[in-house]
């Protein structure tokens, strides 16, 4: 199970994690730039008569959020990537293969143009939710860039109005929890901006508790409404908020019940929003599902959702929304379900793995059985079934470890100590490692050399069991972790950390930020030695499991909790050495 860097990496390139903006500065600006739509949101809300419908054929079809990026590795890399009408051609004809007939777009400027050229020119008659991907704003410069991106929105919509049967402006930029606010009185000028120059339905993408209580500004000027769902993810946020696990049903039939959960939390959420906007009065407006999913791989660096995400959950889950679907299309429930996602997307790291298709095309066993491997489309490796589905098991507690040391990277011969095994060492972003010549005094000729690499949010390195196996520490509770430490000049403070299965399988985490002095730490260019309480981790957080020791040891530096700014490049190396746990 991997640990939670972070809060989920972005699902699309229009989520970006860093971009936070100060609510007073969006209000501001709001107020300040006015060329999106006439300087004010003054115009009459939207009768029942006056808000377009969405066509027949599009609410009558299976629907999928598409991408086209295959070979980006990061955020950075997404303006570089050449994304070619072949390609394109590629996806698309293994989309319309599965028998989807629309894809949602997140973007006008990056490679919409290209995808409805390809759409138009070999007929494949597919729709586009076409979207126009809009950014906080800060400046006029960012305004600007907005306003680029909603004139190409408005451009496409034009020039292929027999593919764009709807439009979509934003995406989660007014949920409570986004990082990239945008304020809901600028956001519904740019929807007037863009309605009042298309034919087409408009709307704006966003998660279910956004649309539960969504302001006037927004309802009154949109077509239909666009709600994100993920009862998958919620499991990892709020394990709470509906029950995963299902400890009380038999073991053959806790996954089936575990999807069937998370179909019914979805649609109680949905059910939230809809009622929000049968509040308003807003009977009549039509609503879709945007976004939801379940991801086929409990991808490294994300989210940990081991006992959840397997290619089998994920068509159980998929055949339920294909069915709520159904329902939505006789009038009880959303008028389409657009699936998260088509393709996997590398540059995602560790929020990916939900495409219906990985990213080397091959069908995942989601959409397999919808066509003929080897012949409608390559097929992922793996065979499975039904009773392949992964659920809540118990933990499986190993034996304490009772001598005085455990050591996890040593070369000192040390009497009684417990060297670890099947241990390997896993980098979080870009970040490079090696063994190198030259250890820490007394502990050998060889040390690990760290290159950070890092990527805009920051960098990091851990060191566990690749099986899931735990190890049994509770005896080190008031013991100390213990390494040395190498850094010409290393600015500021880096972070240490260990992370723990629990009974629950929820895995905690516990990071640390040291700088010069804490601990023995020192970037002086010298060995230092740093010895920190195991105290201090279980202080971090009280949930800490000891029993179930996964992640023994961490070394990062995620950039918005050790104070540096986004982007910080050109840090020097670290070495580590003599790493180990003592009593």
């Amino acid at each position: 199970m991997m640990p939670n860097w972070l809060r989920a990496l972005p699902r699309t390139p229009q989520r970006t994690l860093h971009r936070t903006l100060v609510a007073a500065m969006t209000v501001t600006m709001a107020a300040t730039f006015t060329a999106c739509g006439g300087g004010g949101y003054t115009e009459s809300p939207l009768s029942v008569t006056d808000r377009r419908a969405l066509s027949a054929e599009f609410t009558a079809r299976a629907a999928v959020n598409y991408s086209p990026y295959r070979t980006s590795r990061s955020a950075g890399d997404l303006d570089k990537e050449v994304i070619t009408p072949a390609n394109v051609l590629q996806d698309l004809r293994l989309i319309k293969a599965t028998g989807i007939g629309t894809i949602r777009l997140f973007s006008s400027r990056a490679f919409a143009e290209t995808v409805l050229k390809v759409i138009a020119d070999n007929n494949l008659g597919l729709l586009v939710q076409l979207g126009a991907y809009v950014n906080p704003v800060y400046d006029a410069a960012s305004e600007a860039d907005n306003q680029a991106e909603l004139a190409k929105c408005i451009a496409l919509a034009r020039a292929y109005p027999g593919i764009v049967a709807a439009v979509s402006v934003g995406n989660e930029t007014m949920v409570s929890w986004s990082t990239r606010k945008v304020d809901p009185d600028l956001m519904g000028r740019y929807l007037q901006s863009v309605r009042r120059a298309i034919d087409q339905p408009v709307t704006t993408n966003d998660n279910w508790a956004f649309w539960a209580s969504a302001p006037k500004v927004i309802t009154d000027v949109v077509d239909y409404a666009a709600v994100h769902t993920y009862p998958f993810l919620d499991t990892f946020y709020d394990p709470t908020l509906w029950d995963w696990r299902q400890k009380n049903v038999a073991a053959d039939q806790r996954a089936k019940t575990m999807v069937d959960a998370a179909l019914a939390e979805a649609k109680r959420q949905y059910g939230q929003a809809r009622a929000g906007l049968d509040k308003l009065g807003l009977t009549g407006l039509p609503t879709v599902i945007g976004e939801t999913g379940w991801a086929a791989v409990d991808t490294a660096g994300g989210p940990a959702l081991a006992f959840r995400a397997h290619p089998v959950n994920q068509k159980m889950y998929f055949e339920g929304l294909q069915a709520w679907a159904v329902e939505g299309r006789r009038g009880n429930g959303p008028k389409a379900v657009f699936v998260f996602q088509a393709f996997d997307e590398p540059w995602k790291q560790g929020d990916d793995g939900w495409g219906l298709f990985n990213t080397n095309r091959q069908a995942r066993y989601v959409v397999q059985g919808l066509g003929t491997c080897g012949v409608t489309w390559a097929c992922e490796a793996g065979s499975y079934t039904a009773a392949d589905a992964v659920k809540w098991v118990e933990p499986v507690r190993s034996e304490r470890i009772t001598a005085s040391r455990y050591t996890l990277y040593s070369e000192a011969a040390v009497a009684g100590q417990v060297v670890a095994t099947g241990l390997r060492w896993d980098p979080f972003a870009l970040t490079g490692y090696a063994t190198v010549a030259g250890g820490a005094p007394g502990d050998g000729s060889a040390s690990f050399e760290i290159t950070p690499n890092p990527v805009d949010y920051g960098w990091g390195l851990f060191l566990y069991a690749e099986t899931g196996v735990t190890e049994n520490l509770k005896d080190f509770e008031n013991g100390r972790l213990n390494f040395a430490v190498k850094s010409d000049s290393y600015p500021g403070k880096i972070e240490i950390g260990i992370s723990t299965d629990t009974y629950d399988r929820d895995v905690q985490e516990a990071f640390l930020q040291i700088g010069p002095g804490d601990y023995g730490y020192c970037n002086t260019n010298e060995w230092c030695r740093v010895s920190i309480p195991v105290s201090a981790f279980l202080a971090a957080n009280p949930k800490l499991d000891l029993s179930y020791v996964n992640f023994r040891f961490v070394i990062a530096d995620r950039f918005s909790f050790t104070g540096k700014p986004l982007n910080t490049t050109g840090l020097p190396k670290i070495r580590v050495d003599g790493i180990y746990w003592s009593k």
